[in-house]
């Protein structure tokens, strides 16, 4: 009887102390002004994934180009390092929405999807233009 209760007793606690599976990254969809709010480091990147031409007409100030239509968005994605943050935006936030979420299911962690560029500028947020 005493191996029996011990048998269950240590099955009980086996049972209980499973790790918790993962839980998948979530994307995070940020008003401008709550991107304005966001303390920005050497961790953190702000990745415009419009064209090269909507790039250079404007852009927020130390973003990186990576073009989504243009297939490089995909290709970039694997070498970046997926721990860090990153800041997606593009012309009305389809895109971001779409590259949020293939960065999502690569594995990344931390993705925020800031919307349209038009949004953003008009939000006071520093901008350039020009080529990187």
């Amino acid at each position: 009887m005493r191996i029996i209760i011990i048998t269950l007793l240590a099955v009980l606690t086996l049972g209980c102390t499973r790790t918790p599976q993962q839980v998948p990254a979530q994307v995070q969809r940020l008003t401008p002004n709550e991107f304005k709010e966001q303390r920005l480091t050497s961790k953190t990147v702000v990745v415009d994934v419009r064209t090269p031409e909507e790039y250079a007409a404007g852009h927020l100030d130390g973003a990186t180009l990576s073009d989504f239509r243009g297939g490089e968005f995909a290709q970039d994605i694997q070498n970046w390092d997926k721990n860090k943050v990153y800041y997606l935006y593009c012309a009305s936030g389809n895109r971001s929405g779409k590259a949020a979420e293939l960065m999502k299911e690569a594995g990344f962690k931390h993705i925020f999807d800031l919307g349209g560029y038009q949004t953003l500028k008009e939000a006071g947020l520093p901008t350039e233009t020009g080529q990187e």
